[in-house]
């Protein structure tokens, strides 16, 4: 078996590994190791924003997982693309920027996660970001991640802001700022006219560096242990088994799947489970798997009149127009990211921060037809509960490593989710039912005049849902019987060992997840310099 050997292994580069590889090289006496099982980050529909429509369900650069059917989503097994190339997810995401209310991470320290509370993160947020609007006490001039507002923003999104206001919700100017409530324009990760994800902003500053080795196309097979103490990994690469111990740590950044299962597939989990499925058990940790949070979401279509909408620019000579001036001019349609407006509200008085998404597309898709676009002009408005109470889980079924986990998540199995989908529901009608809004619409197509009862809006938000793929909390952070990691992200009882990624938050954040989980990263960073100096 080829062996190397590395001060530090990092297992998956997505959002929070590139991170880690980036920041660890940055000390020259760092040697580290990136390991990736997909390939390098070279498909020109990963850097061409509207291109991720050709990402979400790719055979090479997307592992294509599928939940398990559950009743309570209308028995259907959905998609849950999660990014299989460098950069990960990243890679392939609709790179709306949002990092969560200031709550979310309050509520982490409240909840054990002392050094999570908002002050604490902050200076992250703005450690990694550019961004040239909003306040300074907030916001980061001068990170490696850039931050922008749409260049180009059709009328109909405009139609939608003005709606919203109509209706009651205050414009916010900058979402990520002091307040999170009301509606604004989206912010997207995007340098000039192509995508900026980890891996072309932080991971190309280092790639260059002698004690960075990155390898690709290399899945990791098992965390290598001797007793209680982590001391490397092995993956198979070219059909090759290969093995890489690590001197100081061993980082697992393979995301809210991945994570949980190598650690499952290694021996290091529930132990009851793992003798089920015949893997020898290493460290019986009951929480591994554990605490899955996802956002569901489920969408209210419009058709439009007088206004043109992405329907119509993807199509003939506006298509071609539109490419032209993509190249020519950095601008257009194909710099658009998944959501160009959005609001953030509450289901009821008396909440401290919003816990409704609504998240605002100016086209419209075919039902029952993955991302095909209407032939006329339309709008979305997708309702997600950002803060969900329900919970479920991702468990191996194999000992074999390319044997897809289990996953369950769940959904809509907690009431009060479902109060709060129907009120968002609610939201989303009054904004669309507005007079501003009605000189441009023709009907509600989806779900239509039919449903209007709360039972019935449950009925469809079970039957026609989808995950927003936001998956976080299986390898959680905490002090409780269910924690996996602890406040320095190190794996309970298994020296060597530390999760970072998605995976370790102990609940969701208001809003998309990919910004959070890179804050992680840059914390994880430092705390990983200041434990190897205290060593």
């Amino acid at each position: 078996m080829t062996t190397i050997t590395a001060d530090y292994v990092i297992v998956g580069a997505g959002s929070a590994g590139c991170v880690l590889a980036s920041r660890l090289s940055e000390n020259g006496s760092n040697k580290v190791v990136l390991l990736e099982a997909g390939p390098s980050d070279h498909h020109p529909m990963i850097h061409i924003p509207a291109g991720l429509g050709h990402l979400i369900m790719h055979p090479k650069l997307n592992w294509n997982y599928t939940s398990h059917p559950e009743e309570t989503s209308g028995n259907r097994a959905l998609i849950w693309p999660r990014g299989k190339v460098i950069g990960g997810s990243n890679s392939i995401n609709g790179m709306l920027f949002v990092r969560g209310n200031a709550t979310d991470f309050d509520n982490w320290s409240q909840m054990g996660c002392t050094g999570w509370s908002y002050d604490d993160v902050l200076p992250f947020f703005k450690k990694m970001e550019c961004y040239s609007g909003g306040d300074d006490a907030y916001r980061g001039r001068s990170g490696p991640l850039p931050v922008v507002d749409y260049d180009t923003i059709l009328p109909a999104t405009h139609l939608f802001v003005e709606s919203a206001q109509e209706a009651g919700f205050l414009l916010n100017k900058d979402y990520n700022g002091r307040v999170q409530d009301g509606v604004a324009y989206s912010q997207m990760n995007r340098r000039g006219r192509f995508r900026a994800a980890t891996a072309s902003t932080y991971l190309t500053k280092a790639r260059k560096r002698p004690n960075l080795r990155i390898e690709t196309r290399a899945n990791a097979t098992q965390i290598l242990t001797e007793g209680k103490k982590c001391t490397g990994v092995t993956y198979i690469q070219n059909g090759i088994t290969k093995r890489i111990n690590a001197s100081r740590e061993v980082i697992i950044s393979s995301g809210t799947v991945g994570s949980p299962h190598l650690l499952q597939i290694s021996g290091i989990g529930p132990a009851s489970h793992l003798q089920s499925k015949g893997i020898k058990v290493v460290h019986d940790l009951t929480g591994v798997g554990s605490n899955l949070s996802d956002h569901y979401v489920s969408r209210i279509v419009h058709r439009v009149k007088d206004m043109i909408t992405i329907n119509e620019l993807q199509r003939g000579l506006r298509r071609i127009r539109e490419i032209i001036r993509f190249f020519a001019t950095g601008r257009g349609a194909l710099t658009f990211g998944v959501t160009s407006a959005q609001v953030f509200c509450k289901s009821r008085e008396g909440l401290a921060s919003p816990d409704i998404q609504l998240l605002f597309t100016p086209a419209s898709y075919v039902v029952g037809k993955f991302l095909k676009f209407e032939d006329h002009p339309g709008v979305l408005a997708a309702i997600c509960p950002t803060r969900p109470s329900s919970r479920g889980s991702i468990l191996a079924q194999s000992p074999d490593p390319f044997t897809y986990p289990l996953i369950r998540p769940n959904y809509l199995s907690d009431p009060d989710d479902v109060r709060v989908m129907i009120a968002g529901f609610k939201h989303a009608r009054r904004i669309f039912g507005t007079t501003t809004f009605a000189r441009y619409d023709v009907a509600e197509t989806q779900p239509g005049n039919q449903v209007n009862t709360d039972k019935e809006i449950e009925h469809f938000a079970r039957t026609m849902g989808s995950s927003l793929y936001h998956p976080v909390g299986t390898c959680k952070m905490g002090t409780d019987p269910q924690a996996v990691v602890n406040t320095r992200l190190q794996v309970h009882g298994i020296n060597g060992l530390r999760i970072v990624d998605a995976s370790v938050m102990p609940q969701t954040t208001t809003g998309n997840t990919n910004a959070p989980t890179i804050m992680i990263a840059e914390k994880a960073a430092v705390m990983m310099q200041e434990d190897k100096k205290s060593s």
